[in-house]
């Protein structure tokens, strides 16, 4: 896939100068506008695209915000509503930026659900679903430690709550988990010297997530895209130019997300905060219920699922550690659930659970929500540790078309450039 003919043709003799010298020209030509992309992508696929966007937002109304932040207790608060109120449109940059974390978070949410259904995680496309999962990793770090730079009252105590859980690590390792937490507080307590450190990791991280997303977009160009099928590019009918098909696609899902995003950041900036967190933080006064952003509320719902503190971090981390390993724990010897019958209806439940927990997450540990966050939690690990494995064992896939061109023609197709199915001819089966 990584390895197809170049079509790229310098314009002029300045072009065919620097070609020779550094061919940046022929490989952003090659990897993003001739590459062979499969002709049966649906509009999930552009979610890669829209998550491209959103990090280059965030980090472009990132570095303006911070030219105007104090990162110091006595003035981050204040800082805020200065941008907000004095800085020229630093009320849209603000927004745009608040509202964004959520907006990255719903389409990465999306795209690791579709990564999920269709198989992508797959042979031979292991390392690129692991670079994903580090992506989405630093990702929540990120976050977390931009909930703090406000210093209103949810942030103040989220920080402190959550930051405390590896304490429990003492249980382990006597000692590691105390220094952990005063390392992160730099100090014994949540003080304006924790904060600075936050800012300073918020700053840094974006950049370590561009990184990352490099690597993943090489991965993806060397193991090829997946798609609804989930089987390979066999032949050249199988396959379309990235442009303009699929970017023309990109553009227009972008066109329809932006409208969602700019609707939140004009209308309903302050809609997925925290009241609260419009209160300067007070060491001395505690919120009646402390809660995360909703983008951590499944993995929050974990957490207080477990009654042993020391348990409670340890599932709440290992529900992210296991996509790590869902390429192995997947037994099936098809890719898409879309011919998977059985599989279909278990993956449909695991997205309920994900969507319970979020729901759990955001009410009091108590009675039948803690009752109900168990159950959807032994849910969750299920799902990969007992349900990949052996459905993928007894499961009988339905018959895959033998080509991506037989599945969009519906056969009409052989694969080979459109001539007629042979009749009886048997369907291919799928590699991994």
């Amino acid at each position: 896939m990584a390895q197809h003919e170049s079509t790229y043709v310098p314009k002029s003799a300045t072009a065919r100068w620097w070609d020779e010298r550094l061919p940046l020209m022929r490989l952003l030509h090659d990897s993003f506008v001739d590459y062979p992309t499969p002709r049966n992508l649906n509009y999930l696929w552009t979610f890669g695209g829209i998550l491209s966007f959103c990090l280059v937002a965030q980090i472009l109304t990132g570095i303006v915000l911070a030219m105007h932040y104090q990162p110091s207790a006595a003035e981050a608060f204040n800082s805020v509503e200065h941008i907000r109120r004095n800085v020229n449109y630093g009320w849209m940059i603000r927004n745009f930026h608040a509202v964004g974390a959520s907006m990255f978070f719903i389409a990465v949410y999306i795209h690791i659900f579709r990564g999920l259904y269709y198989g992508s995680y797959k042979a031979p496309r292991e390392i690129l679903w692991i670079l994903g999962v580090l992506i989405f990793l630093v990702m929540m770090a990120t976050a977390f430690m931009g909930y703090a730079l406000p210093w209103g009252q949810m942030s103040f105590w989220g920080v402190t709550v959550i930051t405390n859980l590896f304490s429990s690590l003492d249980g382990i390792f006597p000692g590691l988990g105390t220094a952990i937490v005063e390392w992160l507080w730099g100090g014994y307590a949540v003080t304006g010297t924790t904060l600075n450190r936050f800012f300073s990791l918020h700053y840094l991280l974006p950049f370590v997530i561009a990184g990352l997303v490099v690597l993943h977009v090489w991965a993806l160009h060397v193991a090829g895209q997946n798609n609804p099928t989930g089987l390979d590019i066999k032949t050249k009918s199988d396959s379309v130019p990235m442009h303009p098909y699929a970017t023309s696609k990109d553009l227009l899902w972008m066109f329809i997300f932006l409208i969602m995003f700019a609707w939140f950041v004009f209308f309903l900036p302050d809609y997925l905060g925290h009241a609260d967190n419009y209160i300067e933080a007070n060491p001395l006064v505690t919120p009646p219920h402390i809660v995360p952003e909703w983008y951590f509320l499944p993995f929050y719902a974990i957490l207080r699922a477990i009654p042993d503190k020391l348990g409670g971090v340890i599932a709440m981390f290992a529900a992210i550690a296991i996509l790590v390993f869902i390429p192995w724990l997947d037994t099936s010897r098809v890719r898409s659930t879309k011919y998977r019958p059985i599989y279909k209806w278990f993956f449909w439940l695991f997205a309920f659970s994900c969507l319970a927990l979020g729901y759990l997450g955001s009410k009091p540990a108590e009675g039948v929500y803690v009752f109900w966050a168990r159950i959807f939690t032994f849910y969750y690990f299920a799902h990969f540790l007992l349900v990949m494995p052996i459905v993928g064992i007894l499961e009988t896939p339905k018959k895959l078309p033998r080509s991506i061109t037989d599945a969009v023609l519906g056969g009409k197709g052989d694969g080979s450039g459109g001539a007629a199915k042979p009749k009886g001819a048997a369907a291919a089966p799928e590699s991994r």
